[in-house]
């Protein structure tokens, strides 16, 4: 097993200093008795390789590992969050530097392994698929309410078939007195 940990360095609006003690979640594997590393997260190259020797090692029978990849979160948290009123804003800046898109195309380009025409090609290529899928899936009727439960679950515990059931039932109009079944 492979265990990435994307850490953007905060827990919606709390630092990470204030949810761990520990100098990297990276260090936390070793309390449970296999190596962690820490990588920088934005640099494509250095997760790819911090990937790779994870995966041989997980599949030479060597146990598992723990890959923190270090970033940073740009926005909020959430579309109802407001990063600017707990984050110093001059952090944005510095972590805009260390784009990893704008660092692997430098990369890419400098050993003219990409062209800026390749990159329109495939940008338009993408879009062009990106709309086809929205055109496709826009087009599909809504999903039936049964989903909520029956695409969480492998073995659906009893209480949650009970919640399901009455939740079609109010869905057809039935009316129910009393709280919902949990």
């Amino acid at each position: 097993m492979v265990f990435l940990c994307q850490n953007n360095q905060w827990a919606i609006s709390v630092p990470l200093a204030r949810q761990t003690a520990s100098e990297s979640i990276a260090i936390k594997a070793s309390a449970y008795g296999f190596p962690g590393v820490r990588v920088d997260g934005n640099d494509v190259l250095a997760v790819i390789a911090a990937t790779r020797e994870a995966l041989a090692r997980a599949r030479r029978g060597d146990g598992p590992t723990l890959i923190e990849a270090l970033t940073f979160r740009m926005g909020g948290h959430s579309s109802s969050d407001d990063p600017t009123r707990y984050r110093d804003p001059a952090l944005v800046p510095e972590w805009e530097r260390r784009d990893p898109v704008a660092r692997y195309r430098a990369w890419l380009r400098g050993r003219a392994l990409v062209s800026e025409a390749d990159e329109q090609t495939w940008t338009a290529e993408i879009n062009d698929g990106i709309s086809a899928a929205i055109q496709e899936s826009e087009a599909l009727p809504p999903p039936s309410l049964e989903t909520l439960f029956t695409d969480v679950y492998a073995a659906m515990p009893r209480h949650i078939e009970e919640q399901m059931r009455y939740a079609v039932a109010m869905g057809e109009g039935t009316r129910f007195e009393g709280a919902f079944p949990l």
